[in-house]
């Protein structure tokens, strides 16, 4: 579930979370579809971001994420618990960008 700016939301865009007043009172509910209307409306509301439905965006392409994690085990290659613990990060990584 990403957490976006209003001004990059769209209509079809349904909230992961409810929108809530300065007194806590919910002004559109979770799982809303955002139509233009709403938009304008949270807009309006002075919020900074809303989160949505949806997997989340990575910062970084896949590739660098990968040579990320390379260069931060190159030195402890010949340790075999090291490679434990690499192996599992690998399989977070890749399933962060499935």
């Amino acid at each position: 579930m990403p957490k976006i700016s209003v001004d990059k939301l769209e209509p079809g865009m349904v909230l992961a979370r409810p929108i809530t007043g300065p007194t806590g009172m919910v002004m559109l509910a979770q799982g809303t579809q955002l139509n233009e209307k709403w938009i304008e409306r949270i807009q309006d509301m002075d919020i900074a971001s809303v989160f949505i439905d949806g997997p989340p965006v990575q910062a970084i392409p896949e590739e660098e994420a990968m040579a990320n994690l390379e260069a931060r085990f190159a030195l402890v290659n010949d340790k075999p618990f090291m490679n434990v613990i690499k192996k599992a990060v690998t399989e977070h990584i890749k399933g962060l960008y499935q």
